[in-house]
């Protein structure tokens, strides 16, 4: 598996580097946030935050405009909103530095796992006007088609995958946001507002006050 790791103090990167590649990784490291954008694909993308050239919102728009590559945030900032904005900008996972190597190789492997099994779907949902047609990454209601973000559309193919059910968000953050993450469930709240304005109709996605979230079949 390629990681590039995106550091710009080579205190944190030098070792950071050597201990994934002890873990069996493959390893890119650059400095900067346009290094970030001109490097070869890679299996994953480790992104600090604060870069000299970049933000690293920014790169992380930029990279997720590009392709769905798993992107793990890797910053010394650890209030909730920088957490929200940088799962909103679609970042699979959020880590506040200091971490253990352990920590940060086991989310490594959890969005990997479940960011594979993402692209191995082979199934188009359907529940009312809205169908989502997982292996293609699109999704439509009444035909017209949506541009989603990817955290939208995770969101939007987990409620599809069972219209009329309720789904917990306990369930919606382990399964969309990770299991490795715990934050605050305004996460969720922030993303369905997104996709209920982009779905035209609010009423679509019912929710079930202190439960979840139903998406209307």
């Amino acid at each position: 598996m390629h990681l590039l790791v995106v550091e710009d103090e080579d205190t944190i990167a030098e070792p950071l580097v050597e201990g994934l590649r002890a873990e069996g990784f493959e390893v890119t490291r650059v400095a900067t946030g346009q290094g970030a954008l001109d490097a070869p694909p890679a299996d994953l993308v480790l992104l600090d935050v604060r870069l000299p050239d970049i933000d690293g919102f920014a790169v992380c728009r930029e990279l997720r405009a590009r392709s769905d590559v798993p992107i793990i945030m890797v910053t010394a900032k650890g209030e909730e909103i920088d957490r929200v904005v940088g799962l909103e900008l679609g970042a699979d996972d959020y880590v506040v530095k200091p971490f253990g190597l352990r920590e940060l190789v086991a989310r490594i492997r959890a969005v990997a796992r479940r960011t594979q099994g993402r692209h191995e779907a082979r199934e188009k949902l359907v529940a009312g006007t809205v169908e989502v047609d997982v292996p293609a990454r699109r999704a439509t209601v009444g035909g017209r088609e949506l541009q989603l973000t990817l955290k939208e559309f995770d969101l939007l193919a987990l409620l599809a995958s069972e219209p009329g059910v309720v789904v917990e968000r306990q369930r919606i953050l382990r399964e969309v946001w990770d299991t490795t993450w715990y934050g605050s469930s305004k996460t969720v709240d922030v993303h369905v507002s997104s996709l209920r304005k982009k779905l035209g109709d609010p009423t679509l996605i019912e929710t079930v006050r202190g439960v979840g979230l139903r998406l209307r079949a």
